[in-house]
């Protein structure tokens, strides 16, 4: 995991220094960033593929496509494995069931990978007709409704070992709290005279969670912290 982390930052610093370079090549050029079809507002996402269809040609244009094509069948088969599996085996209990023929489990597998890629299909689509803004930026905002409580969830296991959680007031938390962030960012001009929130909406959201887990815990019993270390019996 440690030189996957490492690989993974050098891999991101290469994509971003290859953005920054579509940019200053467009700059030279005086390549305009086309606009969206319906807002007339300009979209970076499109600058991609404007450079690469219109202004290269021959070699450099095929292997930008490719590498586009190539960098988003990477993500999208990652994630098609991981949602099929975790439906066939939470959902469908594949790893429970004995009897069952192979054959028929293929089929299984094979009618919800394709179902979860019309899912993402959907997704992909919907996402493009309401999104005006650039999908970094768009992926960023919902971003911090998401991964905020995952924040606060992960930070509470962290500094609060020694509380004890309300399991059933758990999933209540981690849904409030991105709610009363969205009321937080629409709302913050009026409530912090005119600050506006962005990325950092996510500490936010992970606080808050933060905050419910600790009102909805208590502090653990000397049993309980007993139990919690002891060792499994072999």
């Amino acid at each position: 995991m440690l030189s996957f982390t490492f690989i993974f930052v050098i891999i991101n610093l290469f994509f971003l220094s290859v953005g920054a370079l579509l940019y200053i090549y467009a700059q030279r050029e005086g390549i305009a960033i086309p606009l969206d079809s319906l807002t007339h507002q300009p979209r970076t996402d499109y600058l991609f593929p404007e450079i690469a269809l219109n202004h290269f040609k021959g070699v450099p244009a095929i292997v930008f496509m490719l590498g586009l094509t190539a960098a988003t069948f990477a993500t999208t088969d990652s994630g098609l494995t991981a949602l099929t599996t975790s439906f066939c085996i939470d959902f469908l209990n594949f790893d429970k069931k004995k009897n069952i023929a192979e054959k028929e489990m293929v089929r299984k597998r094979t009618l919800v990978h394709l179902g979860f890629s019309f899912l993402i299909l959907l997704t992909v689509l919907l996402f493009n007709a309401v999104n005006d803004a650039s999908v970094v930026t768009a992926i960023f905002k919902v971003a911090t409704y998401t991964y905020g409580p995952l924040i606060g969830l992960f930070a509470f296991s962290l500094f609060a070992k020694k509380r004890q959680v309300m399991d059933s007031a758990t999933p209540f938390i981690v849904v409030l709290a991105p709610f009363l962030c969205f009321f937080i960012d629409k709302y913050s001009t009026v409530l912090f005279d005119g600050y506006v929130f962005a990325e950092e909406l996510i500490i936010v959201n992970g606080l808050l969670t933060f905050i419910g887990l600790w009102i909805m815990s208590r502090r653990k019993s000397t049993e309980e912290k007993n139990e919690a270390y002891a060792w499994p019996d072999e």
